[in-house]
């Protein structure tokens, strides 16, 4: 990367210039936290075997209030090394739709955004709700919204795919156990990198009508609110976040290709294809990837990483952290798999 700088002709094009140069801060301080960290651990480590030769007491307990320090400082290069993908500092979009299950799934894809604003909320990460469908009695029939923050899709992708829930429903007047599906979609926010994903003009239905909410002089009097169909693969996008069509029309398009992003990138991984038929995800039993039941028990497990947790109620509140890590330490050692096996062949 040294050498590319150095080449002539190399400031000619400023902004690829400057992606490269930050693309090289990133890993100069990327290869120097680690130096210090591996020279860190060294250290205590040969402190604690003098000090265990020599019984000093005083010594190992000075390394051993050291250890938390270090574990901090290792969970930080590690959670690098899990965000490492091209496109996991961007900003997200977030997509949630209700599958099998009536109105109790319509009621659960609302519970499942309350659960992600409310983590976006703790990580500090800005959220916009830009498209919202109202469920018929209860619950959303359709929701998107985006969030901004330092890699919130390399965090939020680890939420794709189908979410399952058992509960008693409160809509049976009979109180029996229900289930419930909805399909949680997160594309990256490709900013200006969205002109690379081709869509032909005439591969796009768009559709305009006026925004849904509540009444009163807020009701949007315009057909402002943009509908696009992406034809050759069924994809649907909405924006009504704003009062300009124009401004609903761009948001949308930047949905779309995002969509069509991810749809690429989850054909190119197996592991993700089997969830995919078209483009859209199968929202119901044998498909979810986590699983929370309420009754007759609690317990929240992710059927990719067995990660389970009996708090379910601090789940649906946002405490999602542990959930996303377990799958993207999974998902970062199958990448590092998956590359060695191709290096060997």
């Amino acid at each position: 990367m040294n050498d590319r700088s150095q080449r002539e002709g190399f400031w000619d094009d400023p902004d690829k210039a400057r992606e490269v140069m930050s693309e090289r801060a990133d890993v100069e301080q990327s290869l120097s936290t680690y130096d210090k960290l591996a020279a860190d651990i060294r250290d205590q480590s040969e402190l604690l075997e003098l000090a265990e030769a020599e019984d000093d007491q005083s010594v190992i307990g000075d390394v051993e209030k050291q250890l938390d320090a270090l574990e901090r400082r290792m969970r930080a290069v590690e959670l690098a090394r899990m965000l490492s993908g091209p496109q996991d500092r961007a900003d997200a979009i977030v997509n949630i739709s209700p599958g099998a299950g009536g109105i109790d799934a319509q009621d659960w894809a609302e519970m499942l955004m309350r659960m992600y604003l409310r983590w976006c909320e703790r990580k500090g990460f800005k959220t916009e709700v830009l498209n919202l469908q109202p469920g018929d009695d209860a619950g959303v029939k359709d929701v998107s919204f985006s969030v901004s923050g330092p890699y919130a899709y390399g965090f939020l992708r680890a939420e794709n795919g189908v979410h399952r829930l058992i509960r008693i429903s409160p809509f049976d007047s009979n109180a029996r156990r229900h289930t419930g599906f909805a399909a949680v979609l997160v594309v990256p926010d490709l900013g200006d990198a969205a002109d690379d994903v081709e869509i032909k003009p005439e591969d796009l239905k768009v559709d305009t009508y006026r925004s849904g909410g509540a009444g009163g002089q807020h009701i949007n009097k315009t057909e402002s609110a943009v509908r696009i169909t992406h034809i050759p693969t069924g994809i649907v996008v909405a924006c009504q976040s704003e009062r300009s069509q124009h401004k609903n029309r761009s948001t949308a398009m930047k949905m779309l290709a995002g969509r069509l992003f991810e749809k690429a990138r989850q054909e190119r991984e197996a592991e993700f294809a089997q969830n995919y038929t078209s483009g859209q995800m199968a929202i119901s039993f044998g498909s979810q990837v986590r699983s929370y039941t309420l009754q007759p028990y609690t317990l929240v497990k992710d059927e990719r990483t067995e990660h389970k947790s009996s708090n379910a109620t601090g789940v649906l509140d946002g405490d999602l952290d542990e959930f996303i890590e377990a799958y993207l330490l999974k998902a970062a050692d199958q990448r590092e798999s998956q590359g060695k096996s191709k290096e060997s062949n």
